[in-house]
């Protein structure tokens, strides 16, 4: 069976973020940074399935600024990941989930995936929207927040997490695209061995402003910390004034009515 897999670099949780003076994006010179959490869980999943079946390729994918991306796909790589395919973005950071999704389907619609794999969302963005659209625009089956995944043959048995407690069975029809949500499994650790043969293994680049097919359906205009005022009223007048007051703040501004 082959495998893909779409990981991606965010910043460490506890990062401090600045906003660019721009006011587009945060301040990445300072940042560490990590596999997304979600995309953890996917890539296990995908090396769990490869193992069972015994046999199989798995393909790490990512976008992002040749400085730091090729670190993560190097990491899937240790982990068990046979080879790479890096979207090298050299202009801005990329957040329309519809743009992200058509550069990943250029970059593997001719990879003849039987399972595409993808975190629920990712921690800076979380829209929650790539995998899905990933799936769509290469005509694949797409079950999204699946904690469990079973191989029967020619189709995909998933488990899906619902609302309040509840979940649901599916089956898929091969080829399919999937999103993971956390906690499906337990994500491995890369090994002194998988770091040493990551170095080995093939990474294929190609570049994002080849691979644009269309505009941005959406885009980010403006970027900011949010901050929080004090301030204190004194209300007077007679009691009727006070209540009446108190019930409007209550419902307008603090919002608890």
């Amino acid at each position: 069976m082959k495998i893909g897999v779409l990981v991606k670099q965010v910043p460490v949780s506890d990062s401090s973020l600045r906003v660019n003076p721009d006011q587009l994006w945060v301040e990445e010179g300072s940042l560490n940074f990590e596999m997304n959490e979600n995309d953890s869980y996917a890539l296990e999943e995908a090396l769990q399935i490869k193992e069972q079946s015994g046999e199989g390729e798995v393909v790490a994918i990512s976008m992002g600024p040749a400085d730091r991306t090729p670190k993560i796909i190097r990491e899937a790589l240790s982990k068990g990941a046979d080879r790479g395919i890096h979207i090298v973005e050299s202009s801005s950071h990329e957040s329309d989930p519809y743009i992200l999704a058509t550069l990943f389907n250029e970059a593997v619609k001719d990879e003849g995936f039987d399972l595409v794999l993808s975190g629920l969302q990712s921690d800076d963005m979380s829209t929650g929207q790539t995998g899905l659209i990933l799936g769509e625009l290469l005509g694949m089956s797409t079950a999204t927040m699946v904690v469990e995944t079973e191989i029967q043959g020619e189709n995909l048995k998933v488990k899906r997490e619902l609302e309040s407690g509840w979940f649901q069975w599916v089956t898929l029809s091969l080829p399919a695209c999937v999103t993971i949500q956390s906690g499906i499994n337990q994500p491995r650790y890369a090994s002194l061995k998988g770091i040493m043969s990551a170095k080995r293994k093939e990474i294929r680049e190609l570049q994002k402003d080849e691979l644009m097919t269309g505009d941005s359906l959406q885009s980010l205009s403006k970027m900011y910390v949010q901050h929080k005022d004090k301030r204190t009223e004194m209300i007077e007048g007679d009691t009727q004034e006070i209540v009446s007051r108190l019930v409007d703040v209550f419902k307008s501004e603090a919002k608890v009515l």
